[in-house]
């Protein structure tokens, strides 16, 4: 297949790939925007912690929902395409929230932005498997992870002087436009092979569209064990770490330790940046150990590690940071996973495998963030601060702790995964 072409230059790679990840980055961003925004989202839209728990989970209601047709759409209509849909719909549902009049459009708005931008992190390792060299794909899809979690970063102080300045409706518009301009980069710029640019493709098999049962794909996809099991892990592991830099972490800095709002995101920030790091580290590192699980079970004791000292030791706040670095890191290792999930099977079910396997780290948000909230409001003794609720530290510690048996359940899972050799099956 194009023995005579040239690969693509390395400058066009990271230009379509590039694409991809800001649609990425802007997942990420609008996952985590709330938690600098707890206040005024339970002041305006007068919600307790349960109820802002599910605004903020409605984006991973259909993130969720949409992980499988995700992979089955990258699969049969190409990420080009179905990048360009999503940050078209992305751009509608960030402008829906950011003029929602009650709770029930804000919910509506996060649910489109959840769905719409499902589409991001699939099609970019997509785009990978077909632009990129195979050895250079943990990279590639590590780097995605690692444009992510920028976004996270973005999310944290930086929004929290811009809601300060502008108010969350104005800033949260102005993401909309963003979106809307992706839209056009995406149609613009982004081909689902390079063969369309004459080059030639690194995906094994040239480019072909695969035309077979979406059904079929999905059933032979979950008849591999481990797919189930590295969908399974991320709940925890991915899920801790949204729960906390993505919604609770914030509040809870402020009321149980007195930290300022700025500071506060600051602290989570560490968290989400550690996590950007350990993503591409670890991956890279388990290529290297030719093994996927010995380094996956380690990273995840140290993650389990880390959530008790945090959660649990109430240490002095520069003790805390460090041990929500090394969390953060740690927790990275879900990365491993993408590329474990790929090996697993043949490739033509990539796709849809890895729609599966990022079901998990999502699935984490779904259950965690809504689940605290509900402990947060079980505990709560009825005290407010401008319309927002006050917790205690004794109700924090109950709702952290269902993340702490998250992390415990995710590592107990992890030895009964098969091992893969870094081999493609």
């Amino acid at each position: 297949m194009h023995n005579h072409a040239p690969y693509p230059p390395l400058r066009l790679v990271w230009l379509v790939w590039g694409v991809g990840a800001l649609l990425y980055l802007f997942a990420f961003y609008q996952r985590v925007a709330p938690a600098v925004m707890t206040d005024q989202l339970m002041a305006e839209f007068a919600i307790g912690g349960a109820a802002l728990g599910n605004l903020s989970a409605f984006y991973f209601y259909a993130y969720v929902a949409m992980q499988i047709p995700t992979g089955v759409m990258a699969d049969r209509w190409g990420p080009r395409r179905v990048l360009a849909a999503g940050a078209g719909v992305a751009a509608l549902g960030s402008l829906l929230f950011a003029f929602a009049p009650d709770f029930g459009w804000a919910g509506v708005g996060r649910l489109l932005v959840g769905a719409s931008v499902a589409v991001a992190f699939v099609s970019t390792l997509k785009l990978a498997s077909h632009w990129f060299p195979p050895q250079k794909y943990a990279l590639a899809s590590g780097m995605a992870l690692f444009f992510g979690v920028i976004g996270g970063v973005m999310a944290g102080v930086p929004l929290r002087l811009l809601v300060e300045n502008f108010g969350w409706r104005d800033v949260m518009a102005s993401a909309g436009v963003f979106a809307a301009l992706l839209c056009v980069l995406a149609w613009w710029l982004v081909r689902d092979d390079p063969a369309e640019r004459g080059y030639a493709s690194h995906h094994q098999g040239g480019h072909q569209a695969h035309h077979g049962s979406i059904l079929a794909g999905l059933v032979d996809t979950l008849s591999y064990r481990n797919v189930w099991l590295l969908m399974l892990a991320p709940i925890g592991f991915s899920g801790a770490v949204l729960t906390f830099a993505g919604l609770w972490g914030v509040p809870w800095l402020k009321q149980v330790h007195g930290l300022e709002p700025k500071a506060a995101a600051a602290v989570t920030s560490v968290l989400l940046v550690a996590w950007a790091l350990g993503g591409p580290l670890l991956g890279n590192w388990s290529q290297r150990l030719g093994r996927r699980k010995p380094l996956y079970i380690a990273s995840g004791i140290v993650a389990l590690l880390g959530w008790a000292g945090v959660i649990y030791l109430e240490p002095p706040l520069w003790l805390m940071v460090v041990l929500l670095a090394i969390t953060g890191f740690a927790s990275g290792n879900i990365i491993i996973g993408f590329a474990w999930a790929k090996e697993s099977l043949p490739l033509r079910l990539m796709g849809t495998a890895s729609g599966v396997v990022n079901m998990g780290p999502l699935l984490g948000g779904v259950f965690l963030q809504p689940g605290v909230g509900w402990m947060l409001d079980r505990g709560w003794q009825g005290s407010m601060d401008s319309g927002a609720r006050l917790y205690d530290a004794a109700t924090w510690q109950s709702g952290f702790g269902l993340m702490f048996a998250a992390v415990a359940i995710a590592l107990i899972l992890l030895p009964f995964v098969r091992e893969s050799h870094c081999r493609q099956a």
